[in-house]
């Protein structure tokens, strides 16, 4: 008979016991999408990097990175060694958190999950052998968003300081950054800051491509509908060579006013 032991509180508690009661790997999988942003929070925020295997059905995966904020932040764990993510075919009925000395079954309440951990040595063994192979086997999940802290890298050096703080800013006010009226995505928000400061389109949507957040297609398109709905405006500058540039500026003077934690709340009224 397994001996259990139950521990309750949020997913990032039972998520957090799970992480430190494991040795040096641990495989989390079938989780749902809040146990993955909260796996991500307890990974951003841990003193010590451990070895994490995310194996996640590729459904619930791309939904949840569509939205830059986890993303973005995933692909930093990715950077750095701390995380792992492939494609889980088949998915057993509850979340696990699987290691080589225990195996936790997260099991959602509503306002609170439990995790019913067992640390019998026969069966951790043959579960962890059994996902382990499954995980040798699997694909590798491609995220294409680049890492938040190569982002704010490159938008300071190559549009300003002003620029990467305004951004920081924004994103650090939203819960989600998706586009799909959860929120403002990435480009978006791009197009907003650079408006706030004065920049030029091509040099905005340049880093964006170049950076591998979004094509300068997706950015003109955006410019397009910011300015149909009043939000930014442009004017022309001359080049020496060329087609004139188009500079961004704000076009309505509440997103000019805002506080930048506030322009996101003023940007979606506007939208709305």
């Amino acid at each position: 008979m397994l001996r259990e032991t139950v521990r309750e509180g949020t997913v990032g508690d039972v998520l957090s016991a799970g992480l430190d009661d494991a040795e040096e790997e641990c495989l989390v999988v079938n989780p749902s999408q809040k146990t993955i942003a909260a796996l991500v929070e307890v990974l951003q925020a841990g003193t010590a990097p451990r070895s994490v295997r995310l194996f996640a059905a590729e459904a619930a995966l791309k939904d949840l990175f569509e939205d830059f904020l986890v993303a973005s932040a995933v692909a930093d764990l990715l950077a750095d060694g701390t995380l792992a993510v492939r494609t889980l075919q088949s998915v057993p009925r509850n979340a696990l958190l699987v290691s080589p000395t225990s195996v936790v079954s997260l099991v959602d309440g509503g306002d609170r999950v439990a995790g019913l951990t067992t640390t019998d040595e026969e069966f951790v063994a043959s579960a962890y052998d059994y996902y382990d192979q499954r995980w040798q086997e699997a694909e590798e999940f491609s995220l294409r968003t680049p890492p938040r802290s190569r982002v704010m890298e490159t938008l300071e050096a190559e549009i300003g300081p002003e620029a990467a703080s305004d951004f920081g800013a924004v994103l650090d006010s939203l819960d989600s950054a998706r586009g799909n009226g959860d929120g403002l995505d990435e480009v978006t928000i791009s197009l907003l800051v650079a408006a706030r400061n004065g920049e030029l389109l091509y040099d905005i949507s340049k880093w964006g491509e170049d950076v591998g957040l979004a094509s300068k297609a997706t950015f003109s398109r955006t410019k397009s509908r910011l300015e149909d709905n009043g939000l930014i405006e442009t004017e022309k500058v001359p080049i020496d060579v060329g087609r004139p540039r188009l500079r961004l500026m704000t076009g309505d003077p509440r997103l000019e006013d805002a506080d930048i934690d506030e322009v996101a709340g003023v940007a979606r009224e506007l939208l709305a």
